[in-house]
């Protein structure tokens, strides 16, 4: 395994060897289908406006994100981490390639996420002269999804089985940091800080493109991807 590290570029080598597990030890499969269900709850009510509904699909798929992040991670054995640890070289390393994997697999699950409104209707052109038009709806939805990538990812990794020991717990911090996301990550609340912009980022795009709220809650979002990243790195340290 280090020669296959060493010759195929480490990190990123590291990072397709786990997303390869991922897929054929069949874990892909519950999380497909989450976002499938996800997806098509979101969208069976009708048509929408593309930053409506962008927006509101990129807030339901942030758990199946985040759960998908945590079962890549859980997928390699301890000891088999370990050895890719020191075949990668390092710690940092390691995490590097893991949050890489993550994310690819994350890209991915938006990307359908993207394409399935419009094969079933789900997405509909402006209704009136004050609506957005369709492509200022698409972008500020792009913006929505890719945005929560990122927090998603951090906090699969938090619920990992590397960051806190064993999965009971990892599914406790998973519930957790999504219930904390949708309840006071919030400007208007006293705590917004503790979770990521998940419904603020929704509401943003209904209007089109809210340049400084989007950038508000870009800023929001990527604080807290790196504060959660640093609990990470320092609960692996521990481990």
């Amino acid at each position: 395994m280090r020669a296959r590290l060493a010759t195929g570029g480490g990190i990123g080598a590291l990072a397709r060897m786990r997303v390869e597990g991922y897929v054929r030890s069949g874990r892909v499969l519950a999380a497909a289908m989450a976002a499938l269900i996800v997806l098509g709850v979101a969208y069976g009510g009708g048509a929408a406006q593309a930053g409506e509904a962008y927006g509101y699909s990129a807030a339901v798929l942030f758990p199946v994100l985040a759960a998908q992040a945590q079962m890549l991670l859980n997928t390699e054995p301890d000891v088999q981490r370990r050895l890719s640890m020191v075949a990668v070289g390092g710690l940092r390393r390691e995490i590097l390639a893991g949050a890489l994997a993550a994310v690819v697999a994350s890209l991915a699950v938006v990307a359908v996420a993207i394409v399935a409104p419009w094969p079933i209707g789900g997405i509909t052109g402006p209704r009136s002269a004050d609506d957005p038009g369709l492509l200022v709806g698409f972008t500020a939805g792009i913006w929505a999804n890719l945005l929560l990538v990122l927090p998603a990812v951090a906090l699969g990794a938090l619920a990992s089985r590397a960051a806190v020991g064993s999965t009971g717990l990892g599914l406790a911090v998973l519930a957790s940091g999504c219930v904390m996301g949708y309840v006071v990550g919030v400007r208007d609340s006293m705590v917004w800080w503790l979770g990521p912009p998940l419904l603020p980022t929704a509401r943003a795009t209904v209007d089109g493109l809210d340049v400084p709220a989007m950038l508000g809650y870009t800023a929001q979002s990527l604080l807290w991807t790196a504060a959660a990243a640093a609990v990470y790195v320092w609960l692996r340290r521990r481990h």
